[in-house]
């Protein structure tokens, strides 16, 4: 695919992206001290900015690469989700469709930064499951969406709304209408995403569900037990400073060298690699070659500060 044919499918992709939505919030200073109650730096707060997170991060990015995109999750009733919606209005090309809930807080993630480096992050979250009225309305709005979509996004940052019931339901729904379906995955049960397209951990998060925290197994040891789990699903292992790595059930391992010149934040690098994949298979691209365009695009993100995304125009420069 020539990169002049992408810019032109890329308007006309319908991306969903189901899961854990995030507020991130950023508290900018310098440090004037230390604290006289406890040895800890002082920050003088200067600005204060906004952006997405999770899922709505996965969003952004799809937006930013010229994507139409339906975002579908649960926000609480408080002034954080308000400030959400404000940005998500300010976007072109996204429809929201965010739930409400009286039982949990907007997912908020408070970072605080003395030039330009993070010194603290303070969470509001809720992590129990959501209710069985949110699941359905989860569900419909993607069962209203699905003759038109070309790509799936199921972001799970473990907060409660992939639960098992909808995960099962969505990537079913996705298999029968032929929507490839791509995972950012959590926690230690990855049988919850058998079916879908390709999962896409990152080295420690497959280390964590296979229980090799102490790297006692090795990668293919490791990608073995995972794919017991996920089925026919690819493996997109991302692995820091040495790349990815994608394993398919047909084909040998596929090692891709890291682009990253400067590793300035790894804030929402994942989100981006997600988005970037998810973009690239609804428009048709082969895993193979899609796998090394999103690693190209993790490169360039992670020399950015916050939460970031790749343009089309630098996503470009990688073919």
């Amino acid at each position: 695919m020539r990169v002049e044919q992408l810019m032109e499918i890329i308007p006309t992709r319908n991306i969903m992206v189901v899961g854990d939505v995030m507020l991130d919030e950023y508290l900018w200073g310098s440090v004037r001290g230390i604290s006289p109650e406890a040895p800890v730096p002082v920050v003088e707060i200067q600005s204060q900015t906004y952006a997405l997170g999770g899922a709505g991060n996965v969003a952004a990015n799809l937006v930013g690469l010229g994507s139409n995109v339906r975002l579908a999750g649960v926000v609480g009733a408080d002034t954080q989700a308000a400030r959400m919606f404000e940005i998500l209005a300010e976007l072109p090309r996204i429809s929201m469709h965010l739930y409400p809930c009286q039982d949990r807080p907007t997912t908020t993630k408070t970072r605080i930064l003395a030039h330009s480096q993070q010194m603290l992050r303070a969470d509001r979250e809720e992590r129990h499951s959501i209710s069985a009225e949110a699941e359905r309305n989860i569900l419909s709005c993607v069962q209203e969406n699905l003759a038109n979509l070309h790509a799936c996004v199921l972001s799970d940052y473990a907060k409660g709304v992939l639960t098992d019931t909808l995960l099962t339901s969505l990537i079913a729904l996705c298999n029968e209408a032929n929507v490839p379906v791509i995972v950012d995955p959590k926690g230690h049960r990855y049988s919850r995403y058998h079916g879908a397209t390709v999962v896409t951990p990152n080295m420690a998060e497959a280390n964590l569900a296979v229980e090799n925290e102490d790297g006692h197994m090795s990668l293919e040891q490791v990608v073995e037990r995972l794919q017991r789990e996920v089925g026919t699903a690819a493996l997109l292992i991302t692995r820091g400073s040495q790349g990815m790595s994608l394993f398919t059930p047909d084909s040998p391992p596929l090692h891709i060298p890291t682009q990253a010149r400067l590793i300035y934040d790894v804030t929402g690098a994942g989100d981006t690699v997600v988005a970037v994949l998810a973009l690239l298979l609804a428009c048709g691209m082969d895993m193979t070659s899609a796998a090394t365009l999103a690693n190209y695009a993790a490169g360039v993100v992670v020399g950015k500060v916050g939460t970031a995304s790749v343009t089309i125009e630098e996503l470009a420069a990688g073919f």
